[in-house]
């Protein structure tokens, strides 16, 4: 297997509109970004991986955009972008950005030109249909609630959008538009990016004819993840992206893949499949969905360890010496980590963050650290509807309690609490003065109210801070060809109360003991009486006694 860079790498994503805000106007920008860039360099990751900050009308923060090669006035311009790339690069650190070309916003050029009429040179860039019988041209179910088509008036036909109304969908089946999404990935990676972040890939190839999704419920609108995800042309639309673009720069690239099986997986990213590096997975993250499916992910039950060692290690062993993977627990689009794996009382926050960090950054793949997590930053555990201001959460709401009725608006806030996208978009906390340090004006979301003990400055005074701890994986990353390299073994997969693994590497064994609890337990593991312990988020080694959330690294 050649050995990439990226192999070794450990990236953080910033969420430019929550991270640091330099002019007061209560968003986060560029320029914020790049102020902060020491404190990422101090954390010791390798690459930077940037949320969208093309231009664009803000339907969806950032993910509808109207201009691919023009900065989101907000965040800055293209020379702030340049410097903060030549920083960056200084710095001896790389920038990764987020390609969102499943769709547009309905604000871009090409989807005002193809709204004009039918038989605009632009039309067949979007996805257009004749309604049925009066209604939509099929029952497939937004991902932001109700359908999937909107009609226009002017042309008396529906358009696609998976997404919100202002996000319609791109024809990926038009060469055209294949040839210009090329084009716009030139257009960065000849400014010097490093790669990208690839927003739901595996949707741009959908089901033949577009039929009818299965709906067994008898729903309103039926879930269209089946008739997209993973289509009949996606291996031909990567495999050229790869050919045409990719394989001519020294560039990462990762595809975010809803529904996504290692079998899939190992077709796009496969070692000698020419198309991605890696994917996004999504089967540990979506192990609590509700048993009503019509409420999908709104949910607030735990999840059973068994299930997430089940769901982690099928993609280790699956991938291993074939493909690579991706390693995170939380990202923009995700709850906090620790409110959602872990346990975020005072008691066990820092201890189950790190015990967390331990059990992924211990894998083989590239980890991913989103920003506020190497703090353990928690939920906000907002009350009141009116303080989201996430577009997929304010429509849920709607969809579920005003219009569908199947739950009351307690049980709701109460899902949203633990499930909402707006926990991970709180600004960042960087110290304990007014909004945490994040912007001299009134922010664009609420900042978590815990912010006066949970920040920065307080982590970086604490040599026993979960920052310190991040820090500490990441440079043992760098140093293992054991942790980068190594096969991984599961042990004791029906334990649910210890997530307990093996990697070996060139005769070399590392094992990873991880207590998911708040109990003392124990269990013993055979270790020969020469091995080391290479990390633990407890001073002391009390042997088979487990302490709450304990985790330890041996190496022999």
């Amino acid at each position: 297997m050649k050995k990439k860079w990226w192999q070794r790498a450990v990236v953080y994503q910033v969420y430019p509109r929550s991270f640091q805000d330099s002019n007061g106007d209560g968003v986060g920008d560029l320029r914020g970004v790049l102020q902060r860039l020491p404190y990422i360099k101090k954390l010791g990751v390798d690459v930077i991986w940037l949320n969208p900050i093309y231009k664009s009308p803000d339907k969806d923060n950032g993910y509808d955009i109207s201009d691919y090669r023009a900065i989101q006035p907000k965040f800055g311009d293209m020379k702030v972008f340049d410097q903060l790339l030549a920083e960056t690069h200084r710095l001896g650190m790389k920038i990764v950005m987020d390609l969102v070309v499943n769709h547009t916003s309905d604000q871009h050029e090409w989807f005002k030109q193809s709204r004009l009429s039918r038989d605009n040179p632009y039309r067949n860039f979007y996805i257009w249909r004749d309604g049925k019988n009066g209604h939509a041209p099929n029952n497939w179910g937004s991902y932001f609630g109700g359908s999937t088509w909107e009609y226009d008036k002017k042309t008396e036909q529906y358009y696609l959008h998976l997404f919100a109304k202002g996000q319609p969908d791109l024809n990926w089946e038009n060469p055209a538009v294949r040839e210009q999404v090329w084009k716009l990935m030139r257009f960065w990676l000849n400014k010097g990016v490093d790669g990208f972040r690839m927003d739901v890939i595996n949707f741009l190839s959908k089901a033949a004819g577009l039929p009818d999704a299965p709906n067994p419920e008898n729903s309103e609108y039926a879930n269209v993840e089946p008739m997209v995800a993973d289509g009949p042309k996606l291996n031909d639309y990567l495999h050229e992206m790869n050919e045409k673009v990719l394989s001519h720069y020294d560039v990462m690239s990762v595809g975010e893949m809803p529904s996504s099986t290692p079998k899939d997986a190992l077709q796009y990213t496969g070692l000698d499949a020419h198309e991605l590096n890696m994917v996004f997975q999504f089967d540990h993250v979506t192990l609590a969905l509700n048993d009503d499916p019509r409420l999908g992910k709104w949910n607030d039950q735990p999840i059973k360890l068994v299930d997430l060692k089940k769901a982690l290690s099928k993609w280790q062993v699956a991938l291993d010496g074939k493909g690579w993977n991706s390693l995170y627990w939380n990202n923009h689009d995700r709850a906090r980590a620790v409110s959602r794996f872990g346990n975020d009382s005072p008691q066990y926050r820092e201890l189950s963050a790190k015990m967390l960090a331990t059990t992924l950054h211990m894998m083989q793949g590239t980890p991913y650290i989103y920003q506020g997590e190497e703090l353990g930053m928690t939920n906000a555990y907002f009350n009141r509807l009116e303080e989201y201001k996430d577009i997929e959460s304010i429509e849920a709401y709607h969809q579920i309690v005003d219009h569908e009725k199947i739950v009351d608006h307690d049980t709701m806030m109460r899902y949203l609490a633990m499930e909402s996208r707006d926990n991970a978009r709180t600004p960042m906390q960087w110290d304990d003065s007014i909004n945490a340090g994040f912007t001299t004006g009134k922010p664009w979301l609420k900042l978590n109210k815990n912010y006066h003990e949970i920040n920065a400055k307080a982590e970086l005074k604490d040599q026993q801070s979960v920052f310190y701890y991040y820090q500490k994986l990441i440079n043992l990353r760098h140093q293992s060809d054991l942790i980068v390299y190594g096969n991984y073994v599961e042990l004791n997969p029906d334990d649910n109360e210890v997530f307990a693994y093996k990697r070996e590497y060139q005769g070399q064994v590392l094992l990873v003991i991880s207590n998911f609890t708040s109990k003392q337990i124990s269990r013993h593991f055979e270790v020969p009486t020469t091995k080391s312990r290479l990390i633990a988020n407890y001073d002391d080694d009390q042997g088979d006694r487990l302490r709450p959330y304990e985790t330890k690294v041996y190496a022999y």
